[in-house]
């Protein structure tokens, strides 16, 4: 009787850096040995892969998400060779392990990968990463903007320029207000009208860069799901789109609890020897999620109600969709209204926006209509 062959698995660890690939190879058995260094570029890469698999050898890779981006991920892939992304803050540490070099790097990602320690993070298609960058530009745009927006204020506070009484900061009326100052000294003169100009383009690439992703969201595979997050309270299109970008496929989370430590908003513990103390939350995760979901947080504590504006988001949005967001509203609120006396409004409202994670995967996790074409 003929026996099956059994392939032999080879691990590759990739220190990934913008030129040069460091490589280090652990086979089923046995330490991990260093092949040194290839270029970073396709044809390397490919050359490589060639020479280190095989009919009988079956190659797993792993390397660490970086400014380099998924090409080398998408590469492999498409060679059939089974490869993940890892995040740098989810690689296991050794105690005393004090010296990083590419050669050890690539070794400890090797080892790893053979163990089972390595947790993989999710790889955008390329339509998706797209999407992820312009709402992150828009964000950069958004930080920019407030940057202007201070060194305008801190130059008009040095020279004793109030705007009149009732002017909001940064409305129409106060910029009409700013057109007029006039100052005496010409240095002034030209400084004030560098730090309007900024201001001003600041807020015009802003505005662009959100017509932008208006119109790239209609084309989206996850319109739907960025429609249906509209319907829950203190989450506009903006918040919706961001949401998708940053997490992706809500169902590539088993659990809740999964996505809430995605975004970083889980306590943080310690326990030893029978004592578990909770702390800060974690914070490790994506921050502009956090973002999003803590300004979010704030509208429940407002008593529930459905706003006109809310209910011409909910229109086309599925029933089912709709009575979770109100539940939300409901439980939300009397959770803010119990632990703010308790804890206090700020860690109130941080627990909130940990609930509130959960009920935006829940609503990730419903079979989603695509919006039948008008």
């Amino acid at each position: 009787m003929h026996m099956m062959h059994h392939r032999q698995i080879r691990y590759l660890g990739l220190d990934v850096h913008k030129a040069t690939i460091a490589v280090a190879i652990a086979d089923e058995s046995g330490a991990p040995t260093s092949y040194g260094s290839i270029a970073n570029e396709p044809s390397a890469i490919r050359t490589l892969m060639t020479r280190l698999g095989g009919s009988d050898v079956q190659l797993h890779v792993a390397y660490e998400a970086g400014p380099t981006g998924y090409a080398l991920h998408r590469q492999l892939t498409t060679m059939g060779i089974d490869c993940i992304v890892v995040a740098p803050s989810l690689i296991p540490k050794r105690a005393g392990d004090k010296v990083k070099t590419d050669r050890r790097d690539a070794l400890k990602l090797a080892r790893l990968l053979r163990s089972g320690d390595l947790t993989p993070v999710w790889v955008p298609d390329q339509a998706h990463e797209a999407l992820r960058s312009l709402v992150r530009a828009r964000a950069d745009a958004k930080a920019d903007q407030l940057r202007a927006k201070h060194r305008l204020s801190k130059f008009l506070l040095r020279q004793a320029c109030w705007p009149p009484i009732g002017v909001r900061n940064w409305s129409q009326r106060y910029f009409s207000w700013l057109r007029q100052l006039e100052f005496e000294h010409l240095p002034d003169r030209i400084v004030f009208a560098d730090y309007l100009a900024e201001v001003t383009a600041a807020g015009e690439r802003i505005k662009r860069l959100e017509a932008a992703l208006h119109q790239c969201a209609q084309t989206s595979s996850q319109l739907a799901l960025i429609r249906a997050l509209q319907a829950f309270r203190g989450i506009g299109f903006l918040s919706a789109v961001t949401l998708v970008a940053e997490a992706g496929d809500l169902r590539r989370f088993r659990t809740a609890p999964q996505f809430m430590a995605y975004v970083g908003l889980v306590p943080s513990e310690s326990s030893s020897g029978g004592k578990q103390q909770r702390g800060s939350i974690t914070k490790t995760g994506n921050s502009l999620l956090r973002h999003v979901l803590g300004e979010a947080a704030h509208h429940v504590r407002r008593a529930p109600r459905v706003s006109g504006a809310l209910k011409r988001r909910q229109a086309d949005v599925s029933p089912e969709i709709v009575a979770l967001a109100w539940r939300a509203q409901l439980r939300l609120h009397a959770r803010y209204r119990h632990l703010s006396l308790r804890l206090g409004a700020l860690k109130a409202l941080t627990a909130v926006a940990r609930e509130l994670a959960g009920f935006i995967w829940a609503a990730g996790q419903v079979r989603l209509e695509e919006p039948a074409a008008a």
